[in-house]
Order: structure tokens, then C-alpha cells, then sequence
């Protein structure tokens, strides 16, 4: 099957989607409620989930551009259409590795309009062109002044890692969005969005009216797409995928749920797909990673590996106060509502009694594509280039070469470079996250602490024929024998014996002073 039907993908700009002619899913009646109030508005949302093109549907509503919006929801909502001026900043299309880049954009987007108004041999700093730009907007249209920013903090993610280059960037933008505080009686609406919520920057201290709709339950569909609009919009998307794969459409749309659905960003609301991931696999009819394609998480990988977190806690159920999901500091220490924030995370429930949230991974493309960015972090080398082949360990795996495996595995912990990983990190939790992160990407099942009631397995892992067992031990306290005693005393092997697979019990001795395995012993 063949559809002719123009998909949006990697469109943002609303007017150019509608001239298009592509498919668009009706998002208008949240722009009708939103413009009834003149509160200033605050939208965070994961990268690459639609928050541009809402932001661009703003823009051409508030423009008064009536005839773009036939068809749609709010064309019957809307009866006056007032034209207004408009001021658009996009911070998406610049890398921000340090302060002067930011003042560059800053100063290159105020020109724009200075010269579409007029105004001239501005030489003073962003924060006062920003305020003479609005005022000057209002006086020469009559008409209040429209602000809407979009990615706001993309020059606070970039430079996370980079301590001073940030302060000063947060420095700029505290001035900067500080304007729009003052600018009150200036302003018709305001909308930002972006993906954090940084405490200290002053919009959110300052801007004390500033609503932020992030978790708000009747926003909660502002962005992505929810069961029930992928089922009316992409029917025959659906179909074709169906047809390429040589599945049932059924199977599609299952694969399709399981792979990028699960989003949820209030208390009560009903699971949200990916909009990029989605229009990109119906575009090329495959399933893939294609939102990990865009981007990695760089920054938080490396961060998680410094604070020697433990990762396999994000397979289960994270807990997180309310009051802190989207209160991220940069001062802190807690990665978790950053992942939240970021897309790595989402809503599973809320347990009211204790005004706290659990979060988990939203669904496989997430899940996979973040353990996967995990890696490389935890290991420090390339794993396509290293002394570790994935394929032959695939296979050695799957054929129950334990000692082929093991040697395998040795060969990836040797490849570390012996100063990537602080002393103090190279425990055995260190060692249990690189184990727990291989055999999951490998696609092999993997769990770990596996509780019994005589203790906890380290690590239990599952192929087709086999069940391997393994506990693990550092070799200043214990040994290889000591791990196997532990396996056979504890009864880590006996939940497994009615299974139809081989069971492996594997005891492995790691070392302080050689980075890695020293021995294992198999029975």
C-alpha cells in the first residue's frame, strides 16, 4: 500500500504545515483556552515532542492568519481573530558552548525586529533592547505585545557540564527574561517553553505569575499524541506499516504502543505517544530509535557514572515527592527529576497518601536507547572498536561457552582505561551496573539483587538454553570460592531447578588493583 499523504517530519513551523497540506493533529482547542487568559505561561516537555509546533500555532493564531486554521477546532471557537504584534524567539538553532554564543543569538533575534520597528543604534545590553523592543512594539501598533520563547534553556542544557560557562549564561538570562516581569502592562500573552525548570534562574523566582501548565491535567495532551488521536489520524499510516512488515495491523499498532507510547505528565492522564518517533516510522514504515537518533543524554550519562548511581533502580520503581519532580537545581545533587524533565523518566502513578510520584522508563525506545548511551559512559571506551566483540560474546553466550564469555567480559573490563573510573567507584556495584547494562542491550534477561529468602542473587541472567547465576566479590575481602559458597549456601540456584534450561552457577572474584576480573570458578 501506498499513501499519498504528506507527513509532517521535522516540520515545526505551523503555517508551512498547513500550506503543506500534511496531516496535522488538531491541537487548536488548547490554543483557544490558553488565549482567554493574559497570564504569562510556562510548558516544559521532553526535546523533539511537538513544543515548537504548538508554540508556532501561537504564533500564527495571535497573527490573526484566520485562514490557516479552516477546518480545525478552533475555527468554531473563535469569533474575532485580533491581529497582534508578535515577538518569536527560538533558541533551537544554535549550539551554546559558551556565553558569547548566547549573547550572538540574543543580539542577532532583537535585530530582526528592531529593524522591522525601526529602531536604531541599539548598543545597549539584551535585557534593555528587550524591554525598549516591547514597549516601542505597544506604542507603534496600538495593540499589547505577544512574547513567545521557544527552548528557553537550551543554552542551560548544553553547558551543564562546563560549572562557570553556565553561571555566566544563567547570569544573562536572569536579566533577560527578568524584562518581561517588568514589561507587564506591555503584554497581551506570554508563553515559554523548554525542557527544565531551573529554580534559580529569576523567570521562576521572579515572575511570580507565571503559570506553568507542565503537570497541569488539562494540558496534559497539549503535546505528542494521545491512543485515540493516533487512531483517528493514522489510519491508513497504520495500514502501510502493517503491509511493509507483514503483520496484522493489530501487531503494528501493539508494536507501535510498546515502543513509544507511555508518556504521562499530570497525576491523571492518558498515556502519550512520541510525535517524532511516530511520524518518522510511518515516513520510512520501520521501527527504530529514531528520537535517541536526534540526540544523547551525554551530560546525564556521565553524571549518573560520577554520583556512582545505582542505575538498575530505574527498572523498578523511582520515587519522587511531588514538590521536587519539577524542581531542578543545578546545585543538585538528585538526577531524578532532570530525567524526569528530560524525557528518560515519566509519570507510572501517584500515591496520593504520600504526595509522591513513581516514575519509570515511558516505553522500549526510551528504556533501550538510555542504556545504551549508559554503556559507553560506564565503560569509557568504544565498544564497536575494543578488544570486546559483541558477536562472538552473542554467541558464546547463547551456547553456554562460559568460558568463553568470561573471557569475553575480561577483555571488555581491561579495556578500561585505568584512570577513566575514581578508585572509590570500582566496587562491586560498579562491576553489577556494567554486567546489568550488557546483558540487557544484548537482549538477554537480566536481573539483579534477586531475593530469596535467604538472601539476594547479584545477577541472574536468561537465554534460551541457559540460567546463569552469578554472584560477585572483591578480591580484598573475599574470593571466586567464597562467591560460589555463597550461591549454593544462599539457595540462589533453586527457584530455577524445574526449568527445562541448564543452570550455571558462577562465582566471580574482581579486582582493585588489576581494574577488573581475576578469576571466576563455574559449577
Amino acid at each position: 500500500m501506498n499513501t499519498a499523504r504528506k507527513l509532517p517530519v521535522g516540520i515545526q513551523d505551523f503555517e508551512k504545515l498547513r500550506t503543506g497540506n500534511n496531516v496535522y493533529v488538531d491541537k487548536t482547542k488548547y490554543i483557544y483556552q490558553l488565549a482567554q487568559l493574559d497570564a504569562p505561561y510556562f510548558l516544559s516537555r521532553p526535546r523533539r515532542f511537538g513544543k515548537s509546533l504548538f508554540l508556532s500555532t501561537l504564533k500564527a493564531y495571535f497573527e490573526g492568519k484566520r485562514e490557516l486554521f479552516e477546518g480545525l477546532e478552533i475555527a468554531g471557537l473563535e469569533k474575532d481573530w485580533v491581529k497582534y504584534p508578535v515577538i518569536y524567539l527560538d533558541f533551537n538553532n544554535s549550539e551554546y558552548s559558551d556565553v558569547q554564543t548566547l549573547e550572538m543569538v540574543l543580539d542577532y533575534l532583537l535585530k530582526e525586529y528592531e529593524k522591522e520597528y525601526g529602531i536604531q543604534d541599539i548598543e545597549a545590553k539584551p535585557s534593555i533592547r528587550f524591554a525598549s523592543l516591547i514597549a516601542a512594539m505597544h506604542e507603534k501598533t496600538g495593540r499589547k505585545v505577544v512574547v513567545l520563547i521557544d527552548e528557553y534553556d537550551k543554552s542551560l542544557i548544553n553547558t551543564m557540564d562546563k560549572p562557570d560557562v553556565n553561571e555566566k549564561i544563567r547570569d544573562v538570562l536572569k536579566g533577560f527574561y527578568g524584562v518581561l516581569k517588568g514589561a507587564d502592562a506591555h503584554l497581551r500573552f506570554v508563553f515559554l517553553t523548554g525542557v527544565t525548570k531551573f529554580s534559580k534562574v529569576s523567570i521562576f523566582s521572579d515572575l511570580n505569575q507565571l503559570m506553568d501548565i507542565s503537570m497541569d491535567e488539562n494540558y496534559a495532551g497539549i503535546c505528542g499524541i494521545s491512543e485515540a488521536e493516533l487512531l483517528q489520524n493514522f489510519q491508513p499510516e497504520i495500514q502501510a506499516l502493517a503491509e511493509r512488515r507483514k503483520i496484522s495491523c493489530d501487531k503494528a499498532f501493539a508494536e507501535m504502543k510498546k515502543r513509544y507510547d507511555g508518556y504521562h505528565f499530570a497525576k491523571v492522564s492518558e498515556d502519550m505517544y512520541n510525535p517524532f518517533s511516530v511520524l518518522n516510522t510511518f515516513a520510512k514504515l520501520d521501527f527504530a530509535y529514531y528520537w535517541f537518533a536526534t540526540g544523547t543524554p551525554t551530560f546525564l550519562a556521565k553524571a549518573l557514572r560520577n554520583q556512582n548511581y545505582d542505575i538498575r533502580k530505574l527498572e523498578d520503581d523511582v520515587y519522587i515527592a511531588a514538590i521536587s519532580v519539577m524542581d531542578y537545581r543545578y546545585e543538585n545533587q538528585d538526577l531524578v527529576p532532570l530525567l524526569y524533565q528530560t524525557g528518560y523518566l515519566t509519570i507510572k502513578s501517584y500515591e496520593e497518601d504520600e504526595d509522591a510520584y513513581i516514575l519509570g522508563f515511558p516505553n522500549e525506545e526510551v528504556k533501550y536507547g538510555f542504556l545504551r548511551e549508559l554503556l559507553p559512559a560506564f565503560v569509557l571506551t568504544p565498544i564497536a572498536t575494543g578488544k570486546f566483540s559483541i558477536i562472538l560474546f552473542l554467541r558464546q553466550l547463547k551456547s553456554g561457552d562460559i568460558e568463553g564469555f568470561m573471557t569475553s567480559l575480561k577483555a571488555l573490563f581491561a579495556d578500561i582505561p585505568y584512570d577513566a573510573i575514581e578508585q572509590k567507584h570500582r566496587d562491586e556495584q560498579y562491576y553489577q551496573h556494567v554486567f546489568y547494562l550488557l546483558f540487557t542491550l544484548m537482549g538477554q534477561f537480566v536481573q539483579t539483587e534477586v531475593k530469596n529468602n535467604k538472601g539476594r542473587a547479584d545477577a541472574v541472567v536468561k537465554t534460551a538454553g541457559h540460567i546463569y547465576v552469578f554472584e560477585f566479590k572483591m578480591d580484598d575481602n573475599a574470593t571466586a570460592e567464597d562467591a560460589l559458597k555463597q550461591i549454593n549456601s544462599k539457595d540462589y540456584a533453586i527457584p530455577y531447578t524445574t526449568d527445562h534450561r541448564k543452570t550455571v552457577k558462577i562465582g566471580v572474584e574482581f579486582s582493585q588493583k588489576e581494574r577488573g576480573i581475576k578469576r571466576w570458578l563455574t559449577e
